[in-house]
């Protein structure tokens, strides 16, 4: 009895565990799905499907919304696409979306859109509804030296034909800033700017800088334009500031050498004074050797000393501070040259 039991068990579960198989790989519910929405998908694609490692529920749900909405295509475009690593759906929204809106948009395109990497549904979207981008402070100069900080607003749409291989809205944003520093910098005065700001605008307009991008510029407004520093002031304090550093090294330099010089000529002027006493000590062995050889007598050496005595007097006399408190002769000058 219980044998039995534990048979009728086991039956069942293999049942269950073979109808779930069967079930799964003969996806049944998709195909009457498919059938009641006249959509053209066979049981055996959906199994062969399943073989193929591709989700026939997004594939036929693909299909359905496809077919509601007027548009067809095939089974097997949809699953080489899903295949190739794309979103089957949501090229599928992109097709249905461009259809409602009239824009020219085919499967191939679509697809070529989704595989490069670019939301080919938010493309479409975009294209009925632009996008507005704002671009971050953009610092520029004016001839007249003051700084200008400008805010822009840039509205885009999507460029159908342009979303494989265009530029994105990196590209779209450092272009209308280059724009926006050229326009600036050509201004010859601040004021020109503020009181026209349209102006930037219409010069960034005219460059084309939607070339070669997925986007189609349609309108470029300046939200903002404030006032930066005084570039040019700055530039010529630092200039100032530079020169009087040079002048001031020069003239330091200038300094240098003149010390270097004085002391130059204080060392001349001490050696020049060391061989005059050098030569001064010499006179008295010279005069001394005169009296010995006869060459010099009592009366030639008294008359070298009145002149020596006079020249010293005359010496006293020319230099004030050799004087005496009273403007007289200093009194230890006298009889010096009394004898």
């Amino acid at each position: 009895m219980l044998e039995g039991i534990g048979l009728l068990i086991l039956v069942v579960i293999l049942s269950i565990v073979g109808l779930w198989v069967l079930l799964y790989f003969v996806p049944v519910g998709l195909w009457f799905q498919a059938v009641l929405t006249t959509t053209d998908v066979s049981l055996i694609d959906l199994i062969f499907m399943r073989w193929r490692k591709v989700p026939p529920s997004i594939i036929v749900n693909a299909m359905i919304n496809a077919k509601k909405a007027g548009i067809e295509i095939s089974s097997d475009k949809m699953e080489a696409h899903f295949l190739a690593g794309g979103h089957v759906q949501n090229v599928v929204n992109a097709l249905i979306s461009a259809d409602k809106a009239n824009i020219p948009l085919d499967f191939n395109m679509a697809t070529a859109i989704d595989l490069a990497g670019r939301d080919v549904f938010e493309a479409v979207t975009m294209s009925v509804n632009p996008k507005v981008i704002d671009t971050p402070p953009v610092t520029a100069v004016a001839k007249d030296g003051i700084q200008l900080i400008a805010k822009a607003r840039v509205t885009v749409r999507a460029n159908i034909n342009q979303l494989v291989g265009g530029a994105g809205e990196d590209t779209i944003l450092a272009r209308v800033g280059e724009g926006i520093v050229t326009s600036i910098g050509s201004a010859e005065s601040h004021k020109k700017v503020l009181e026209n700001p349209d102006s930037i605008s219409k010069v960034v307009l005219a460059r084309g800088l939607d070339s070669g991008t997925a986007f189609e510029i349609l309108s470029i407004d300046i939200a903002d334009v404030d006032i930066g520093k005084n570039i040019g002031a700055e530039l010529q304090i630092d200039q100032a500031e530079a020169d009087k550093n040079i002048a001031q090294a020069r003239a330091e330099e200038r300094r240098a050498m003149a010390v270097a010089l004085e002391q130059e000529m204080k060392a001349k002027a001490q050696e020049a004074k060391a061989r005059v006493i050098e030569a001064e000590a010499e006179i008295p062995k010279a005069i001394a050797e005169a009296f010995r050889s006869g060459n010099l007598g009592i009366m030639d050496y008294q008359r070298y000393r009145n002149i020596m005595a006079d020249t010293e007097m005359r010496e006293n006399i020319a230099n004030p501070k050799d004087k005496g408190p009273l403007g007289g002769s200093n009194p230890s000058n006298k009889g010096k040259g009394d004898s």
